[in-house]
């Protein structure tokens, strides 16, 4: 199947969707920070023959609106019951990694009435965390400023299909390769992020939830043995031989944890 691009405003900020239709229930797929709704094209495309899917361009990325006036985590949570009420989704099953996981569990708590279940990747609600900003600002000092050709982009962000997934969200100006985002506003959404502790969202959620992690996940074990005691039910796999960026390194595998658990919820 193909997408369709699918626009919506909220409050002036204009949001761009990959809708892949589908009949069944609707899921609702969320990139993490600096990311882009093309991540998901590989789990995406599957899911699609059983489910509504439609992936997001979050505010200030992708082909979003670059400069939004918020980006709070309220923002970025609100974002969602827009598109899900925009685009006639009903309840919905929201499947988020990093900052978008972090969005999908403040919205499943905060909205228990339109979220029908949680797929977690790779993300907690854990903070506050004062060394945050500094770390992802750090990290994007470390991109060139734009990259000679694609291929280079890919191979800096690692080869395989990791480089592929992060080169794929790029857009290309006059013969370079420029991110779709700017760096401050990136920066500013995590740094309001990191203000606040939301751990006592995760125990609101009465939803059905499954947590993914990498192997070499950035949430310690006993973390996650932590969110397990405080949330039922909840379950939680660690994928072998994974980074953070899992959903783009084995799609095939995430599938294939998904696919059952969206089968066994009922309502």
């Amino acid at each position: 199947m193909t997408w369709i691009e699918r626009v919506i405003e909220r409050e002036g900020v204009r949001l761009v969707c990959r809708d892949w239709g589908g009949d069944g229930p609707a899921l609702v797929l969320l990139h993490g920070l600096a990311g882009h709704a093309g991540e998901w094209d590989a789990l995406a495309d599957p899911l699609s023959s059983a489910y509504r899917v439609v992936a997001v361009d979050q505010r200030g990325q992708g082909a979003s609106d670059r400069f939004p006036f918020d980006v709070s985590r309220d923002a970025f949570v609100e974002d969602i019951v827009a598109v899900a009420d925009q685009l006639g989704l009903g309840r919905v099953v929201l499947v988020g990694q990093s900052m978008g996981g972090h969005a999908a569990i403040l919205a499943a708590a905060r909205h228990p009435e339109l979220i029908r279940a949680l797929v977690a990747i790779e993300a907690d609600v854990s903070g506050p965390d004062p060394e945050w900003p500094a770390h992802i600002r750090r990290w994007f000092d470390s991109w060139p400023a734009s990259f000679p050709s694609r291929d280079a982009a890919v191979q800096f962000f690692g080869g395989g299909v990791l480089g592929v997934g992060w080169a794929d969200g790029l857009e290309e100006r006059d013969g370079q390769w420029w991110p779709r985002f700017d760096r401050d506003v990136m920066v500013q959404s995590v740094a309001d992020a990191a203000q606040h502790s939301f751990a006592h969202e995760w125990q609101r959620i009465i939803c059905p939830t499954l947590l993914i992690l990498a192997q070499s996940s950035f949430i310690s074990p006993s973390r996650v043995d932590d969110l397990m005691r405080r949330r039922v039910p909840t379950v939680s796999v660690s994928i072998p031989g994974t980074g953070h960026d899992l959903h783009l390194e084995q799609p095939a595998i995430v599938y294939d944890l998904i696919s059952p658990f969206l089968a066994g919820l009922s309502g």
